[in-house]
């Protein structure tokens, strides 16, 4: 019998190699601070608003799927590159982090209060948790991304671009890193088993 706690199975679908998701969310960001430090902010953002759209090819021709948050991320990057070269502004691209940010913590936190945790969508999970679990994490992962916000407003507005841009790439994704291997514990602890004879190990 179904236990109240249990999650509906996730579809299946490709797995992606971690190392490779990785490397396709973290790739756009290295070629913005590479052509940032030769080029400038504006070629940068150019760089930056390709590099995302060829990083959801590649993550659809591999998997035939795309992640909810690259995909919200790099419509967000379109647009406010879009604005920065329109108005040749780099506040545009600067506000993008903050923006961004705080829509997911938004979406993760407004949704939790209507008692629908809507974390596996946010962060493309296919983890199988209690609604506890649930509900913990979203809380966490809701206020985090406000934190991230938080961050990017200070160092944009307190620093210099070249700083901010170095930011992005060598502090932003190594705090979400290890804010993501500080969440093993609890996962671990309301993770639900898969059943006797489940066949997702197969290929």
């Amino acid at each position: 019998m179904t236990s109240e706690n249990d999650q509906a199975p996730a579809p299946q679908r490709p797995k992606q190699n971690p190392l490779l998701k990785l490397g396709l969310e973290l790739g756009p960001l290295v070629l913005f601070f590479i052509a940032n430090a030769k080029f400038g902010i504006y070629p940068a953002t150019g760089v930056l608003m390709v590099s995302v759209v060829v990083a959801l090819i590649l993550s659809w021709l591999l998997t035939r799927h795309v992640p909810v948050m690259p995909l919200v991320t790099a419509v967000a990057v379109l647009v406010f590159g879009g604005l920065t070269f329109l108005f040749q502004d780099e506040l545009f691209i600067k506000l993008k982090p903050t923006i961004v940010n705080s829509l997911f913590g938004t979406v993760l936190l407004v949704g939790l209060a209507m008692g629908k945790p809507l974390l596996p969508v946010v962060l493309d999970s296919v983890m199988r948790l209690t609604d506890a679990g649930w509900r913990i994490l979203t809380l966490r992962w809701g206020l985090f991304f406000f934190v991230l916000a938080g961050l990017n407003e200070i160092v944009w507005r307190t620093q210099s671009t070249d700083f901010w841009v170095t930011f992005k790439v060598f502090g932003t994704m190594p705090i979400t890193l290890v804010f993501a291997l500080a969440q093993v514990p609890l996962i671990l602890k309301h993770e639900l088993k898969e059943p006797d004879g489940d066949q997702s190990g197969q290929w």
